[in-house]
């Protein structure tokens, strides 16, 4: 059985991993929503606004763990006969996560972390954020929150994030850029340990809300500033 010579990617990850793979010939186009890498946005063509797809079918397949990425990566490496390539990659990927895990058992402090990926409604982050936030050495504020299987199950009151008193807050609103000026003013706010010390971080949503590669490098070492930054001071 051959590989596929022309691959339609529909997510951002896949292109990023067939990248990474040196395989990026066989994609034959892309979403309109891809960004990583630069080269993909201005060589491929742009072919879905993923409006289209069937979202049910797509959403039982898609990736939402650590685990499930580098599964993920495996997979495509496989299809494209790329297996060796594509298990050394994940295997860096696997010494990053463990190298960054280390780093933080050396921490003096751990801060407890919100991560909000929409501010209307407030969603919370998604696993593989929260697994990430532990690596670096934080606490998520709602790790069971993030075993949710659709956004609607990650949606957080503000009641509830002034309760969890996170020292740091971090915003990747998806597509449009994080205001910490708005987030402090909201009601009650005032009071959260990461408002009152001025904790409000934006991570932009390429580095970390893709399940792919970039989340668990860039995203990962995005985290990690945050966190060891307020666990030094």
């Amino acid at each position: 059985m051959f590989p596929p010579r022309r691959i339609v990617c529909l997510t951002e990850e896949t292109v990023e991993t067939l990248y990474l793979l040196g395989q990026q010939d066989r994609i034959a186009g892309i979403s309109g929503y891809v960004v990583r890498p630069p080269e993909a946005r201005r060589d491929k063509p742009r072919i879905s606004s993923f409006l289209s797809a069937d979202l049910p079918k797509i959403l039982t397949l898609n990736q939402r763990s650590v685990v499930e990425i580098l599964d993920m990566v495996r997979l495509l490496g496989a299809m494209v006969g790329e297996g060796a390539a594509a298990e050394a990659l994940a295997r860096r990927l696997e010494e990053g996560l463990a190298a960054a895990k280390e780093r933080a058992a050396s921490l003096p402090k751990r801060p407890r972390v919100y991560f909000e990926e929409w501010d209307e409604p407030m969603i919370s982050g998604i696993a593989w954020v929260s697994e990430l936030i532990e690596a670096a050495g934080g606490i998520d504020v709602f790790p069971e929150k993030s075993r949710g299987k659709s956004a609607s199950e990650r949606i957080v009151t503000p009641e509830q994030v002034i309760a969890a008193e996170p020292d740091i807050i971090v915003g990747s609103w998806c597509g449009k850029k994080l205001r910490p000026e708005k987030v402090a003013l909201r009601p009650g706010f005032e009071s959260i340990p990461a408002v009152r010390d001025g904790r409000i971080h934006e991570i932009k949503a390429p580095l970390i809300l893709q399940p792919g590669p970039a989340a668990l490098t860039e995203g990962l070492a995005a985290l990690e500033a945050v966190i060891h930054s307020w666990s030094r001071t």
